[in-house]
């Protein structure tokens, strides 16, 4: 696949993007959230933390600052206390009611509907806001996270390291509207197949598609 030409490295997209579909037909945001408010929180504690332990926090955190009033007049060592283990609780504390006041001063308490708002709250890139877009106002996003970089540099969908540079990659790649359930079904192969130390090559529904 070195020579491949662009027109057959996206007609092999096309082939994963289906071959992912029939393999992970039902997979989805494993971040649990109730509203876009606590879904953009989650995800900004997401980073270097598993899903699993960000809803092991946030199941503690809601039920006590699950708003955006709520988490921007919260103490801030009450805050780190609740969120210490997904790890950087410091800077973690500081984005999210950073954020939450950002949402609190600028949009009436209500998250925004568009890319460009949401990056100009603290602690919110393009990933964390393509996650809320995708998954809350159904505005189709790429989430480039770590499993996101790994599964389509084997299969020589992109050769960038930089997450922006990915994303604009498989923007050409993958049709708009797959967009966000690609994310879910690449992520969800990374975890249960194409991992990081131990890939399953031989059992990989996308082995034939794969250079790696």
């Amino acid at each position: 696949m070195a020579q491949e030409s662009s027109t057959d490295r996206k007609k092999r997209a096309g082939r994963i993007v289906r071959k992912l579909a029939r393999a992970y037909p039902d997979a989805d945001c494993a971040l649990h959230y109730q509203n876009p408010f606590q879904l953009l929180i989650a995800t900004i504690l997401s980073a270097q933390c598993t899903d699993a332990m960000v809803n092991q926090v946030t199941a503690e955190l809601f039920p006590k600052y699950g708003t955006p009033d709520a988490l921007a007049d919260a103490e801030p060592g009450e805050i780190e206390q609740l969120i210490r283990r997904t790890g950087f609780y410091r800077q973690k504390t500081k984005s999210i009611q950073a954020a939450a006041r950002g949402l609190c001063e600028s949009f009436e308490g209500e998250v925004p509907r568009t890319l460009a708002e949401l990056v100009t709250l603290r602690g919110v890139a393009r990933k964390t806001a393509n996650v809320v877009l995708g998954n809350c106002f159904g505005v189709p996003g790429l989430t480039i996270d770590t499993h996101m970089k790994r599964v389509n540099r084997r299969l020589g969908l992109t050769t960038e390291d930089n997450p922006d540079k990915i994303e604009r990659d498989l923007m050409t790649l993958i049709p708009e509207k797959e967009w966000t359930v690609y994310s879910h079904r690449v992520i969800t192969h990374g975890r249960e197949c194409c991992d990081a130390k131990r890939p399953a090559c031989t059992a990989c529904p996308l082995r034939e598609e794969c250079p790696h």
